[in-house]
């Protein structure tokens, strides 16, 4: 191991209950042991990845935020006495690990709640709303400090909530703290004054206009935390641990508008100044720890950061607020493990909160610790499996159920909270296959082939593995991408997978009847009605060197185009985007954190950006395009990028012993390709 990193890897106490490294999973909803989004149960597949963690060396582990009072369903956390008896008979297990198990408990959303299509006319429909109530009272779960605005959807606001439902909330979670505490559970984390939710709402000036003693002055908006944490250690003990999740600053300038890094803004939210007090007050309170951010939903990125996001972007104002507290004090956010151990060794850090790593590898604390970095599958911060709920202009959050009850999955990892559908299966029937194509799609391919104990061989017409994840990997502040891209490559030469570079597959008959999987993905999408398509640059070409003058158009405004323009943009180069549709970004997948980044960094920096444009005609030194209302304006450029979507380009049609995946089956993002990949794999 570096004898950097070994900070980390020293005991430390949370009142009493000394744990034996740093290393702390921060909580992330999916991952919970009593069930998600659905009626409360001992949830094996939680179990199960929480175990994995454990066992990996992780000193503290935080399973996924509980909800005391379940928005599905309506039921009250500490009234299932059956899935706390199977908690208990399971907490053995678990602290044969070393590790210590606290468990986080929430008040729920408020007006960060998220809100699909389907819940709008639930809530909308007179009807619907009282047939619905029983399993969503979205009038109860969305309620906050003061009438407010949505973050997701204008259609469902968000009313005050009474003092007896604050009270009936204060008193849920001194129940449910003592049914934890006494099937074995090492603490309790209240979830939060931190990110926007529902108990942050109370203590936020924005949000907060009540005039009763839970609105106006600071003792008043913080007293609902306060009168939490009492409830607790008045049933639990003073010495029972009780942490809390805690957002330093909220980097937000008003409803559905966040503050980005460097920013010059007015805070609406908790200033510094403010958490300077709220600290020292909630450690006097009685919390034992906090586990600290920064951000609001308003402001998500902070609290998720995306890609975009300068690592360890939270670590100055924690090592901050570190200076007002006797209590340990936790810093999470895109954490480097280098940089966290630098500031656990100068005493400006307590410990290091990692969340979305786990999910891509449970393993990466072991292998840190055993100096096989090389060997940890990287998370590349983009949300499409863990936290896809996106929006965009006059869309709530456009995901699919499926995605909304089963969060914390992996887009790099199909195993993540999946074990049930992906897991490696032995073949009692080794076959050769071959693989056209060795971009990210083949390489997984591979990868499953071979633990599962095939012969895959891959043939790729290039000099390199990689496809168009090359490309996609390309611009400078996707490190983490081409740390996957490395990853991969790491993984054929350490199995011995067979690879023939520069060996371009047109006729399968060559092959006979064997297995084949055929990865050769997509094609750009050439705008041919468009007079002059022939001047523009395709943006794969762009990104694999081919280079751009002057002013730049960037003809797309999805993510890809969008990424585009913000390197280009961070590079000082003038451009301008041209979007046909009304809002950049408008893609199902992409989270909210990752698309209002682009959009607000982009405001702000005055980025030109042409919405429900479509482009007509490319000339020498400008574009021609035609706005919504049919009017024709020009543009001055040097030089356009096409951005216009691919389509797939596989070399034949599925067939019995051929099989798709990847970008050439059905375009999609990296989870798509990787768990096709990994299933098609499993039916061989």
């Amino acid at each position: 191991m570096d004898k950097r990193l070994e900070p980390l890897f020293t005991p430390w106490k949370i009142g009493n209950c000394e744990i034996k490294n740093r290393i702390v999973l921060t909580s992330m909803g999916g991952t919970n042991l009593l069930g998600w989004m659905e009626k409360n149960h001992f949830d094996k597949e939680g179990a199960k990845f929480i175990l994995e963690v454990a066992k990996n060396n992780t000193g503290l582990v935080l399973p996924g935020c509980q909800p005391v009072y379940n928005p599905m369903f309506g039921q009250w956390l500490y009234k299932n006495d059956k899935m706390y008896r199977d908690l208990a008979a399971w907490m053995p297990e678990f602290h044969k690990t070393g590790a210590k198990l606290f468990v986080q408990l929430t008040a729920g959303f408020g007006r960060s709640f998220t809100v699909s299509e389907m819940m709008e006319k639930l809530y909308t429909n007179k009807a619907l709303r009282v047939l619905s109530k029983p399993f969503m009272d979205l009038d109860k779960i969305t309620a906050t400090a003061s009438p407010s605005p949505n973050r997701w959807s204008d259609k469902i606001p968000s009313r005050e909530m009474t003092v007896e439902e604050i009270r009936e909330f204060v008193a849920a979670f001194a129940k449910c703290a003592k049914k934890l505490k006494d099937a074995g559970v090492d603490g309790i984390e209240v979830h939060a004054v931190h990110e926007g939710y529902l108990l942050d709402q109370f203590t936020l000036k924005y949000v907060n206009q009540r005039t009763d003693r839970y609105g106006g002055s600071f003792e008043n908006r913080y007293r609902f935390a306060v009168e939490i944490v009492k409830a607790i250690k008045k049933v639990c003990g003073k010495d029972f641990p009780v942490s809390l999740r805690y957002s330093v600053v909220s980097k937000t300038k008003n409803f559905r508008e966040g503050a980005l890094p460097g920013e010059d803004f007015s805070e609406v939210g908790r200033d510094m100044e403010e958490s300077e007090r709220a600290a020292k007050y909630l450690q006097d309170a009685g919390y034992d720890m906090l586990n600290c951010d920064n951000g609001t939903y308003d402001a998500w990125y902070w609290a998720h950061p995306p890609i975009y996001m300068p690592e360890n972007c939270n670590l100055e104002d924690v090592e901050h607020i570190k200076k007002f507290v006797d209590i340990p004090v936790v810093c999470a956010g895109r954490m480097d493990p280098c940089t966290a151990a630098d500031s656990i060794r100068e005493g400006k850090l307590d410990g290091a909160g990692f969340a979305r790593n786990f999910l891509a590898d449970r393993e990466w604390v072991t292998k840190l610790m055993k100096g096989q970095e090389e060997s940890i599958r990287p998370c590349i911060l983009c949300h499409n499996g863990c936290f896809n709920m996106c929006h965009y202009k006059g869309v709530p959050n456009d995901q699919e159920l499926f995605d909304s009850l089963h969060l914390a999955r992996c887009a790099v990892n199909a195993e993540t909270m999946q074990t049930g559908k992906h897991y490696i299966k032995k073949t009692s029937h080794p076959k050769k296959v071959a693989i056209i194509g060795g971009g990210i799609g083949g390489m997984e391919a591979a990868r499953v082939l071979k633990l599962r104990g095939h012969e895959p061989v891959i043939y790729e017409k290039s000099k390199e593995l990689g496809g168009t994840f090359i490309a996609a990997s390309a611009e400078s502040y996707k490190g983490k991408l081409r740390e996957l891209l490395a990853w991969y490559r790491h993984q054929m030469d350490t199995l011995g997978i067979k690879i023939h570079l520069e060996k371009e597959i047109q006729d399968l008959s060559r092959f006979g009847d064997a297995e084949i999987i055929v990865a050769t993905g997509s094609k750009a999408r050439v705008l041919k009605s468009v007079i002059g398509h022939e001047r523009m640059v395709e943006a794969c070409e762009y990104l694999t060197g081919t280079p751009v003058q002057g002013k730049i158009a960037v003809i797309g405004g999805g993510l890809t185009g969008s990424e585009i323009a913000y390197e280009l943009a961070l590079q000082g180069r003038e451009v301008v985007i041209v979007e046909m549709k009304d809002d950049l970004v408008s893609q199902k997948g992409v989270c909210l954190a990752n698309s209002s980044y682009l959009r607000e960094w982009f405001a702000l920096h005055q980025i030109p950006v042409y919405l429900e444009t479509t482009l007509k005609e490319v000339r020498e030194n400008k574009i021609i395009c035609r706005t919504k209302e049919g009017k024709e304006i020009e543009i001055a450029c040097d030089s356009v990028i096409s951005s216009a979507g691919y389509l797939p380009a596989p070399l034949t049609t599925e067939k019995k012993h051929v099989h798709l995946v990847g970008d050439c089956h059905q375009v999609g993002n990296l989870r798509t390709v990787i768990w096709r990949a990994y299933e098609v794999a499993m039916k061989i």
